[in-house]
């Protein structure tokens, strides 16, 4: 049996040329081997292996690095060596991870505890020791060394190994912290580069520290130009920057926040002096040191608008209901009441002619029934304005025909499903076509109207096309708006293509489930 040799140089010299090694190197992927052929080629062992602890919490060691000295052959051993996985207290590394001290194994060919014992006798292995890689901590992985001898332990080396086991795990240390720190950096800037709102971040001065993609793209400054200038000159209107600042100055002096971690509706300010409205939120980082503030800016212009045309809308709906009551009450009080006012007055002079004058009692009855006749057709006229019979019983399809044959045979229904939708999405797309037919009478000068309608993806769909004049303007005269106000009601889409001289096109598209929900008693 072979010793240790005497011309192996003091295991101090190893030490340092493994410092001088990790000092060097750049990289961190190229380390655990440019260390494992220091110490191999200072030593003279032929082999060598790094293992790294993966996933500490399901335990199990796995090959990471190996090298060969020039001239050796152990590839198949090296082959072996990664896809072996050990657990605490398995095989050599496993060992030197359940007890934290060096390990030497004189053969690792007869060792009852090493799994690639076969391998290593394929490859002429015998003598191996291993050390740990250790950390603050505790054992983060092992390095083994083997060679072709048989050789006893020496525990001088031993030790070295041990130092040497530390300095590679400060090296990892600071490598796994360089790493989550680049990893963190990284996702940070991700988040900010995807985030759709505005983020803005501002130190105690009131500077700008952070500022994404989105506040870029909506206060037109560059990140560039707006790190490290004062936030309140960039995209505070200047009737609200005394406000924030003394604000700010009595947050730091121990004031009681005011708008701290609360959803606000305040003006915002671009570059080019115009100003808009934001919903914004202010969170102070929680972090040691100065303080330090993330503001979350949303542009709500269009949710300004799009609640302003509904504000608008209810109100052209209250007053559409309102004239509507009233031409009722102008229709009954002058058409149907006042026709029977007249019958009332018909029969009491009938009956008091029955006895005197029987033959101009009936005359006088002849005209009751007739008075009667024509205010029944004036109701139900009245009746027919507020909800056709036919679109009640028999659905779109007969009330469009019907509604269509009263267009002096200018329209012309393309198709119409024959199935029944809600009642409310029946009566929107009626009386859009209605007031359609309406406005192409009086405005479009059209020699012709096609009305279509069809089911599509749970919506009901209509289109009125005619060959008029066009240049129609949703944005003035009741009409147009009315349609869409009726249409919205039911959570709808309407649209209105009129280019001059091109004739006009409505489109309505009109969600049944929607339609449903907003009829209902709770809708």
């Amino acid at each position: 049996m072979d010793s240790h040799s005497a011309a192996v140089p003091p295991p101090v010299r190893v030490e340092h040329a493994v410092a001088h090694t990790l000092a060097t190197t750049s990289g961190s992927d190229r380390v655990y081997g440019a260390v494992l052929a220091t110490i191999g080629r200072w030593l003279g062992w032929e082999l060598g292996a790094a293992w790294e602890i993966a996933l500490p919490g399901r335990g199990y060691l796995r090959c990471v690095e190996f090298w060969c000295a020039p001239g050796t052959d152990a590839s198949g051993f090296e082959e072996l060596s990664r896809r072996t996985v050990l657990g605490r207290g398995a095989g050599l590394p496993g060992r030197v991870w359940a007890s934290g001290d060096p390990c030497w194994i004189p053969d690792v060919t007869v060792d009852p505890n090493f799994a690639r014992a076969a391998g290593a006798a394929a490859a002429g292995l015998h003598a191996a020791y291993c050390f740990p890689i250790c950390g603050s901590g505790g054992v983060l992985g092992a390095v083994e060394f083997f060679t072709t001898r048989t050789l006893e332990p020496d525990e001088e080396l031993l030790a070295t190994m041990a130092a040497v086991g530390s300095q590679i795990g400060q090296f990892v240390e600071r490598r796994q912290a360089e790493e989550a720190l680049a990893d963190a950096a990284e996702l940070k800037h991700a988040v900010l580069d995807a985030a759709l709102d505005c983020i803005v971040v501002m130190d105690q001065h009131g500077r700008v520290l952070e500022f994404n993609p989105a506040a870029e793209r909506t206060f037109g400054y560059r990140a560039e130009e707006a790190i490290g200038a004062p936030m309140v000159e960039l995209i505070i209107p200047p009737s609200l920057r005394r406000r924030h600042l003394a604000g700010l100055e009595r947050y730091l002096r121990g004031g009681k926040p005011v708008i701290l971690e609360r959803r606000l509706e305040l003006t915002a300010m671009r570059r080019d002096g115009s100003e808009f409205p934001v919903e914004l939120t202010i969170v102070r980082i929680d972090l040691p040191g100065p303080a330090r503030f993330t503001g979350y800016l949303r542009d709500i212009t269009d949710r300004k608008h799009a609640e302003e045309e509904l504000r608008a809308s209810r109100a052209r709906i209250v007053e559409a209901a309102d004239a509507e009551r009233r031409r009722l009450e102008r229709d009954l009080h002058d058409g149907a009441q006042a026709r029977l006012v007249s019958l009332a007055l018909a029969l009491r002079l009938g009956r008091a002619m029955l006895e005197d004058d029987p033959a101009g009692a009936g005359v006088q009855l002849d005209e009751a029934i007739s008075e009667l006749q024509e205010a029944t057709v004036e109701l139900r006229e009245l009746a027919h304005g507020i909800h056709p019979a036919v679109l009640t019983e028999g659905g779109l399809a007969p009330a469009l025909v019907t509604l269509l044959a009263r267009a002096s045979g200018v329209a012309r229904l393309v198709g119409v499903p024959s199935e029944r939708f809600p009642a409310p999405v029946e009566a929107a797309v009626y009386f859009v076509v209605a007031e359609a037919l309406t406005n192409v009478s009086r405005y479009a000068d059209a020699t012709g109207v096609e009305v279509e309608v069809r089911w599509c993806d749970g919506r009901v769909e209509l289109e009125v096309r005619d060959d008029g004049k066009g240049g129609a303007d949703p944005t003035r005269g009741s009409g147009l708006r009315g349609m869409a106000d009726r249409v919205a009601a039911l959570w709808g889409t309407f649209e209105v293509a009129s280019p001059v001289g091109g004739g006009t096109t409505l489109r309505a598209a009109i969600p049944c489930a929607a339609a449903v929900t907003a009829a209902s008693p709770r809708g």
